[in-house]
Parts: structure tokens; C-alpha cells; sequence
């Protein structure tokens, strides 16, 4: 049974002042995380903001989340925060980008259409945070040690955007500090978000890679909501890049609408006038690509969409964990791969190409 704490009309005074970037209209807690500190601190920290509060028995089973049709759940789940303990320790794999996955949090706030979670969260994909971080460190320490002496690089965005909910759970603050102290270790995230000062002072020892999703403007004019702009973003990046943090940029999904060679060039040249002397830059770079099931579920949430899925216009693969995707035609793909390392070599030569698939 879910028991209500308290109902009152959101402040969205707080997200406008940009303390909170993300705001919730509900939060469920399981009545175990009000024993953690970070528990006790997020359900005092909603209940002064006037967040209607539950108590839920898992962070797992959620329910009292409304929305009748596809398109009402979807986005009054993401206005949803879920508090809970991680029972699960084991770390999954992260392959190829890292060891493992951090879970710190699960879960987005951002409405990006092309989002391959919408895949995997549910009809209702509400944002979950863990409060039980210092066991989760520990459990990472305990991968760490049992890789010595190899490094040990760990994912913290794997199915999350953690930045995002930082003012609430001080999550990455911790993380990074532990990373900070680790010899034989890396911590590495992406995010759209820009809430970055409250990390820039960290003794992080330059063991935690920040990594920022960006994109051609017309792109996150389309197709991404609910996350800050491109300029506020490479703002964000100019920030942790000074605070001397290891840099890099996630491009994706690459969208091969009409002038999208221009909307990129612009986009690299940016990133040169900014980053071009950085000397540690990574790039990681995704076409666009998609399932079946993501778009059905992308048509029934955005039935307004402009998203180019069209079947006949791709090439059916499957990937490495056994499903289908739609991807570029090869002839396609040769065209973006050699524009977009032209451009990288123009504008940013320094930066090193992790990917670009």
C-alpha cells in the first residue's frame, strides 16, 4: 500500500533559479532509504519543495504513477523520482567503453525522442537514485582490487543521465572523490546537463573522464526536450574542461537530414574555436539508429515525430546482444565516416577517435 506524506503544487521557483534542473511532481521512497543520510536528505529536500511524497514497498514495483494512453505515461514518468536502496551488487559489464557499469542511478529526465532507454524503462520510465552509495563504492573497490594490476574503468551513465538528479543525492560528488583516491582506476559519465560548479573543485586527480552529449542544433531543436541547450552544454564543458577534468564529447545519434553536412560543420567548428587545443579530447560518435519495438513506442509517444525511420531507406543488422536494428545503407555510412573524420581533423586534430559507428 502506498501511504502519501504529503501533497503540495510543485515550486518550480527552485528549477527556474537552476538549482534543481530537474524538478519532480512525485517521488516514492522506500522506507529503508530514510535510514541513509543521503536518503533522510533528498526526502527533507522534496517535502521543503512541496513534492507530493509516497512510500513505496520496492523502487522496483512502482505503482500510482498516472497516465491512461502511451504518451500520458511516458511523460508522468518522467516526472517521477523513485528513492531506494540497491540490493544488487554485481556490477554489470560495460563493454566496449568500460569494465563496468556504476549504478548510481537509473533513468533520465530528458524526453529525447531518438533515446534507445525508451527501449528498455517501461511505460513509465520514472528516474530511480540509490542511496546506499558508499556499498556500491565498496563493491567497486572490491573490482577494482580483484583487476589489480590492471586498470579498472568504470561506466556511470550506462542506462542514466546521473547529473541531472546531483543536487539531490550528491552521488557524483562522492564517486569522484573516490575515484580521486584510487591508483589503478577511472570513473567516466555522460551527460546533457549543466549543473557542473559543485564538482569543479574536486580532488578527482583527472581519474573521472565528464563526458557531454551534444549535437548539430537542428537535431536538439527536433528531437531533444527537457535538457539544456547546446550553448549552455559546451558552456558546462568549457567549466570542467578548466577545472581540469578529462573531456570528451558523445555525438549522437548523427542524423542525415537535408544540409546535415552544414549543421555538422558548424557544430566541429564550434568545438574547434572552443576545445581545439585540449590536449586530452576523446570523441565518441553513433548514427542513428533504431528497433522495431523503439519505433513503435517512439510513434505512440510522439505521434508527432520527424524522426527518419523509414524501413526501406536502411539496412536490417543484428547487434551484439541479439536484436535487430535499423542502420545506415553501407554507401551512407562510408559518407558519414569520411566527412565526419575530415572534419574532426580540420577543427579539433588533437581529439582522439574513440568510435564512430
Amino acid at each position: 500500500m502506498v501511504q502519501v506524506i504529503r501533497d503540495k503544487p510543485t515550486n518550480q521557483n527552485v528549477a527556474d533559479k537552476g538549482i534543481f534542473p530537474f524538478v519532480p511532481v512525485r517521488a516514492f521512497f522506500e522506507q529503508e532509504a530514510l535510514e541513509y543520510p543521503v536518503g533522510r536528505k533528498i526526502y527533507d529536500t522534496l517535502k521543503d519543495m512541496g513534492i507530493e511524497t509516497k512510500f513505496t514497498g520496492s523502487h522496483n514495483r512502482i505503482s500510482g504513477i498516472p497516465g491512461k494512453t502511451a504518451r500520458e505515461a511516458y511523460h508522468e514518468g518522467k516526472r517521477t523520482l523513485v528513492v531506494g536502496v540497491r540490493k544488487t551488487l554485481d556490477f554489470q559489464t560495460c563493454k566496449p567503453s568500460a569494465h563496468f557499469q556504476l549504478p548510481l542511478v537509473t533513468g533520465c529526465p530528458g524526453r529525447c525522442q531518438y533515446c534507445y532507454l525508451n527501449t528498455t524503462m517501461g511505460k513509465k520510465p520514472y528516474i530511480r537514485v540509490y542511496v546506499n552509495v558508499e556499498q556500491i563504492l565498496d563493491q567497486a573497490r572490491q573490482y577494482i582490487n580483484s583487476r589489480l594490476p590492471e586498470t579498472t574503468v568504470f561506466e556511470g551513465a550506462a542506462t542514466s543521465d546521473p547529473l541531472a538528479v546531483e543536487p539531490y543525492t550528491g552521488s557524483l560528488a562522492e564517486t569522484i572523490s573516490f575515484f580521486g583516491r584510487q591508483g589503478k582506476a577511472k570513473f567516466r559519465f555522460v551527460t546533457k546537463f549543466t549543473n557542473v560548479d559543485s564538482l569543479l573543485k574536486l580532488n578527482h586527480r583527472g581519474n573521472t573522464r565528464f563526458r557531454f552529449s551534444i549535437n548539430a542544433q537542428s537535431v536538439i531543436t527536433a528531437y531533444e526536450s527537457g535538457a539544456p541547450g547546446l550553448n549552455q552544454r559546451l558552456e558546462a564543458a568549457s567549466k570542467v574542461a578548466e577545472a581540469g577534468y578529462p573531456l570528451g564529447f558523445i555525438i549522437a545519434p548523427v542524423i542525415l537530414d537535408e544540409g546535415w553536412q552544414e549543421e555538422y560543420s558548424q557544430m566541429f567548428a564550434r568545438l574547434g574555436r572552443l576545445f581545439g587545443a585540449y590536449q586530452h579530447l576523446t570523441l565518441e560518435i553513433i548514427t542513428h539508429r533504431f528497433t522495431p519495438k523503439a519505433k513503435q513506442i517512439i510513434r505512440d509517444v510522439f505521434p508527432e515525430t520527424s524522426l527518419p525511420m523509414d524501413e526501406e531507406q536502411r539496412k536490417f543488422k543484428y547487434g551484439q546482444f541479439g536484436y535487430g536494428k535499423y542502420v545506415y545503407r553501407p554507401q551512407e555510412m562510408d559518407q558519414v565516416k569520411n566527412f565526419i573524420t575530415d572534419m574532426i581533423h580540420e577543427n579539433i586534430p588533437e581529439a582522439k577517435i574513440e568510435y564512430l559507428i
